[in-house]
C-alpha cells in the first residue's frame, strides 16, 4: 500500500510538472507567434506604402526603392536594442515573455536579413556595386548604432 501511494503521488507530481511545462511552452510559443505577425505585417505596411509612395514619382523618388528595408531595419535594432535593457520586471520593465514578445517575434519579424541580402545581391548583379556598399554600410553600422543608442536610452531611465 505504501508503494501505491508512493506511485501515485509521483505520478501526479511528473503529470502536473508536464502541465506546467506545456502551459509555458504554449506562452512562450503565443507571445513570439503575435508578435511575430505584428512584426511581419508592420513590414509589409511600410514596404507597400514606401513603394506606393515612390511609385508617384519615380523621377525625383525612385532612387530611394529597396531603401526602406535600411530604414525598417535600424529602426528594429534601436528598438530591440532598448528591450535587451529592460529590466526582466513588470511593471517597471519587461517579463521575460513580454521580452519573446516584442524582442524574437516582433523585431525579428520586422527586421529582415534575408531582404537585405537579396537586395545586396540585385544591385551587384545589375552592376550597381557604389549602391549596393552604401546599403551594406547603412544597414550595418546604422543598425550597430541604433542598438547602442536603443540600449543607452533605456539604461538611461530610472526604473523603480
Amino acid at each position: 500500500q505504501k508503494f501505491i501511494t508512493f506511485l501515485v503521488k509521483n505520478l501526479c507530481q511528473i503529470h502536473e510538472d508536464l502541465a506546467t511545462k506545456m502551459y509555458l511552452f504554449a506562452s512562450d510559443a503565443a507571445a513570439i507567434g503575435i508578435g511575430a505577425f505584428c512584426g511581419a505585417w508592420s513590414r509589409y505596411q511600410i514596404g507597400r506604402a514606401t513603394g506606393e509612395f515612390i511609385a508617384e514619382n519615380p523621377a525625383r523618388l525612385g532612387a530611394f526603392k529597396n531603401w526602406h528595408t535600411a530604414g525598417i531595419n535600424i529602426l528594429g535594432s534601436f528598438v530591440l536594442g532598448g528591450i535587451s535593457q529592460a529590466p526582466n520586471t513588470w511593471p517597471s520593465g519587461l517579463t521575460p515573455r513580454m521580452k519573446l514578445l516584442f524582442g524574437t517575434g516582433f523585431c525579428g519579424s520586422f527586421t529582415t536579413f534575408s531582404t537585405y541580402s537579396v537586395d545586396v545581391v540585385q544591385w551587384i548583379s545589375h552592376g550597381q556595386i557604389s549602391t549596393a556598399m552604401k546599403y551594406i554600410a547603412v544597414n550595418n553600422v546604422g543598425g550597430i548604432l541604433a542598438a547602442a543608442t536603443g540600449m543607452a536610452v533605456v539604461k538611461s531611465i530610472k526604473f523603480k
